[in-house]
């Protein structure tokens, strides 16, 4: 079922504010538990944008926007909901089954429009989303890329 070994990979919180990027590291947790990306990501305080981006064992990534009606999530691989308890948690609250055991299809589950407003349109994240012969940190640099924080982003992930 849901896998208890430590779980690799990096959970980056990224604010725009003032129209300057910021990027910096979520506790090991958030990658456990979507609740714990959740609260951490809420006490970033700030007038602009606020989501996090996070990449689990070489297998999929999430994205977690807070928002004051609860979150909006992108989960790369809905598949993932049945080996990690954190994907089965962004399915859960998007109120959508988990797929099949035998489905091997992979496919997102989510929001799409999720980073629109900073420069990442549905579409073209769909695009990378389904570049499924990159790993989940490659995806997501090229989000950053995208969106104008590339360099704030890799400079964080060379500390980690």
């Amino acid at each position: 079922m849901a896998v208890k070994e430590p779980i690799s990979g990096f959970g980056v919180a990224v604010v725009r504010e003032d129209g300057k990027w910021r990027c910096s590291s979520l506790d090991g947790s958030a990658l456990a538990e979507l609740d714990a990306a959740i609260t951490e990501l809420r006490k970033l305080r700030s007038t602009g944008a606020v989501f996090g981006l996070l990449a689990v064992d070489d297998e999929f990534f999430v994205i977690v926007r807070p928002s004051p009606a609860g979150a909006s999530l992108l989960l790369s691989d809905a598949a993932a909901a049945l080996d990690y308890d954190i994907a089965a948690d962004v399915l859960d609250l998007l109120r959508v089954d988990p797929p099949d055991e035998d489905d091997d299809m992979l496919w997102p589950e989510g929001d799409l429009e999720i980073l629109a407003d900073v420069g990442m349109p549905g579409p073209e994240l769909e695009v990378i989303v389904n570049e499924v012969e990159l790993y989940p940190d490659e995806q997501l640099q090229m989000i950053a890329q995208r969106c104008g924080f590339a360099d704030e982003f890799g400079t964080l992930l060379d500390d980690i």
